[in-house]
């Protein structure tokens, strides 16, 4: 593990966003907040044209280039101004990897998807002097923030796309993210709450790395070695060379902040923890869109929220990868996502 990952090298080019000291939705603060940010295309005169993509768990803006950003996709830089913002707690904004003592890993604070919401508000309005976003999207914890973002700012968000993933957390989902975060504090460096020693490989990570491949991939994959097509010879190769290698260059601080946001996420909080409310306040045109394989975000659990939400329609995605078809690796999901937010961003 090292902190060159954590780096323009890797993960550039990005900039960064300094909010100054913090104010959390918990009453603590966070000192001298940065959101690092990436943008492609060209914001429009009248500002009309900006999409914000905020990042998942364990992923940073350069994933989302890769896998979603394009000349001749839905997401187009030569049609849109997209914002790719890093979650706080992922390394490239503050994180407990890169804040300075006293307010390291140690006692860095506990955030919440809120949080990151009112943050990357400041970042479009201040920085962007952004009025109104053309769409908000993201996947998995990308789409607890853009629920978020649709209920807390219903008259800036036109549109809106949640990709594998719900509003609120339910009971088999939170306990799902317990063993993520059961994994990760399992190795013995772990004392008092936080990882003490960066400098080793750590255990915990390579634990988690399987349960993550174990739940986020379908049986199918792995019965029919569908990794195959990657160039991965066995099972094994493939747990680790592509989740075990995915998560053994983090910070296991980091990847603990941001499975415990995800954890706790519920935006039913902003009405009073009436879910229905809550997603009742919701102006914008939204198109929820499942994978039907989905583990983590199962397509029930989809479907029941978006019958909440004024103005909205549900798409579904078939994928063999299962939620992990969200990292860009399925051709076929590929298209189909590419169709569902054209037809979005169209209407």
């Amino acid at each position: 593990m090292t902190k060159a990952y954590y780096s323009q090298d890797i993960h550039g080019p990005f900039e960064t966003f300094d909010l100054g000291d913090f104010e959390l939705e918990s009453g603590a603060t966070l000192r001298g907040l940065k959101l690092a940010y990436a943008t492609f295309g060209t914001l429009a005169a009248d500002k009309s044209n900006a999409i914000l993509f905020p990042t998942w768990y364990s992923g940073t803006n350069k994933i989302l280039e890769w896998a979603y950003i394009g000349p001749g996709r839905a997401l187009d830089p030569e049609k849109y101004f997209i914002i790719l913002v890093n979650q706080i707690g992922n390394g490239l904004s503050s994180a407990p990897s890169n804040t300075p003592s006293p307010f390291n890993a140690a006692r860095f604070p506990q955030v919440t998807i809120g949080d990151d919401v009112r943050a990357q508000h400041r970042l479009v309005t201040e920085k962007f002097g952004i009025a109104s976003l053309a769409l908000v999207l993201g996947g998995s914890m990308g789409a607890q923030q853009t629920f978020e973002w649709a209920v807390r700012f219903p008259d800036v968000v036109r549109r809106a796309a949640p990709i594998a993933g719900t509003a609120r957390g339910t009971v088999h989902n939170r306990l799902l993210v317990e063993t993520f975060i059961d994994a990760i504090t399992s190795d013995p460096a772990f004392d008092g709450g936080w990882y003490r020693d960066a400098g080793e490989v750590h255990r915990g990570l390579r634990r988690h790395g399987r349960v993550f491949a174990a739940s986020g991939f379908t049986q199918d994959l792995f019965n029919t070695a569908g990794w195959r097509g990657l160039g991965f010879s066995t099972t094994d190769d493939f747990v680790t060379g592509f989740v075990e290698n995915h998560f053994l260059p983090q910070d296991p601080n980091n990847l603990v902040l941001l499975a415990t946001k995800w954890r706790n996420n519920d935006v039913g909080r902003l009405a009073g923890g009436d879910l229905a409310a809550a997603l009742a306040r919701i102006k914008a045109k939204t198109l929820v869109i499942a994978i039907e394989e989905d583990v983590f975000f199962p397509l029930k659990d989809i479907a029941a929220e978006q019958a909440l939400i004024p103005d909205s329609a549900l798409r579904t995605i078939s994928s063999v990868w299962g939620h992990l078809a969200l990292f860009g690796v399925d051709a076929g999901y590929n298209t189909a996502i590419d169709a569902h937010l054209a037809e979005l961003l169209a209407n």
